[in-house]
């Protein structure tokens, strides 16, 4: 199994590994030894995209066998089945919410692959499921099939209801749902059982977190859901607790309330800001402006705990002109970023921002995206503190 992109997929994938497992298939480490090859893919940046056909291509042309492939993912969820057309080898695609389904979809793909004759293109019959998950998947992980022995991703909060124009997510991840408070308590306590010392809570955007019914955050003080269900996970014991992306708009004063009162939620927020300019915010539909994000900020910075903060940033959006620029390495310096995920704008089929002029040339984005990065004036505490274009 190959897992591309975020900590979505890779909790995805390890789900996915508990299944088959419990199912009696074996995870192999040796692609070139694997009856069955899993790509679990990413569709935020093009060159993401790119690589799973260019993955696909190698598993025949190095290893020159015929293991069944499946994609699943956010790709194989926005391609669908025009996956089969420009990549004829893959067996069977699973969107995002359907790889709860993934033994199913290798015990068809091997039956027809022992009935059907195989076109001149060299296809077999194929397997798609682009459906919703079960009602009753399992959202647990055993402890062999984690990315790590003592740390742990859970998920809270799956899917976007925002739609930043340049962004894929909610098309590729769909709306906002929240697992039950309880549910997470309860994969707590059993990761900690597991000798698990941190766990980080994850989602598109976890301070946007709205179960359906509260149960199990009875008797924790903060003013959104999302600040009792920190409460509530750090009344586990277990020892360290990160939580990630945070949407600006959707931070609250309480989430820094919950970190100071709380030694075992770690001192570290991620609040993507994307860019310093107004004009250029309101054009990718962020829903904040940079007055309300300093405030933000501001309650960070004056926190009793030293927070590490964290951004991401994109460089060259359609229309952002030097002022732009400038105002976002103005708000760098104001902020004073422990560090940042900075990359160049790149458009994504099927987002509004893919229907705007890209009037920002290569050579700009490139020069942006360089010097955020390399400016040798960066400070210990802020190491992207002077940008410069």
């Amino acid at each position: 199994m190959e897992t591309m992109g975020c900590q979505m997929n890779v909790s995805d994938s390890e789900r996915v590994a508990t299944k088959l497992v419990s199912e009696g298939y074996e995870i192999t480490s040796d692609a070139s030894a694997a009856d069955v090859v899993l790509l679990n893919t990413c569709s935020v940046r093009e060159k993401a995209e790119q690589k799973l056909f260019t993955q696909v291509g190698r598993i025949r042309k190095r290893y020159g066998s015929e293991p069944v492939i499946g994609v699943m993912g956010c790709v194989a969820q926005l391609e669908g089945d025009t996956l089969f057309e420009r990549a004829p080898t893959i067996d069977f695609v699973l969107g995002t919410k359907a790889v709860g389904r993934v033994d199913a979809a290798i015990a068809k793909a091997i039956r027809e692959r022992e009935v059907t004759v195989p076109t001149h293109l060299g296809r077999f019959a194929k397997y798609i499921d682009l459906g919703e998950r079960d009602i009753d998947y399992d959202w647990s992980v055993t402890e062999g099939q984690r990315h790590s022995k003592y740390v742990a991703f859970v998920p809270i909060i799956e899917g976007c209801n925002k739609f930043c124009t340049y962004c894929i997510v909610p098309f590729s991840r769909g709306r906002e749902v929240s697992l039950s408070a309880s549910e997470i308590v309860r994969q707590v306590l059993t990761l900690m059982s597991q000798g698990v010392k941190e766990v980080h809570l994850i989602g598109q955007n976890v301070n946007s977190y709205r179960p359906v019914m509260e149960s199990g955050l009875e008797g924790f003080n903060g003013t959104t859901p999302f600040s009792r269900l920190l409460r509530a996970v750090a009344a586990t014991g277990i020892e360290r607790v990160k939580f990630t992306t945070s949407f600006p708009r959707d931070f609250r004063d309480d989430i820094v309330d919950a970190i100071e009162e709380n030694e075992n939620l770690c001192n570290w927020v991620h609040l993507p800001v994307q860019s310093g300019s107004d004009r250029i915010l309101k054009s990718m539909r962020r829903l904040h402006t940079i007055d309300s994000y300093k405030k933000k900020i501001d309650r960070i910075r004056t926190s009793e705990k030293d927070i590490a903060l964290t951004t991401d940033i994109i460089v060259g959006f359609p229309g952002e002109t030097e002022q732009d620029f400038r105002q976002t390495a103005d708000l760098v310096e104001y902020c004073g970023y422990d560090s940042a995920y900075i990359f160049k704008y790149s458009p994504r089929p099927g987002t509004p921002a893919f229907d705007m002029k890209d009037d920002v040339s290569e050579d700009e984005k490139n020069s942006s995206l360089s010097r955020t990065r390399t400016h040798p004036e960066r400070s210990a505490k802020s190491p992207i503190a002077a940008l410069s274009r």
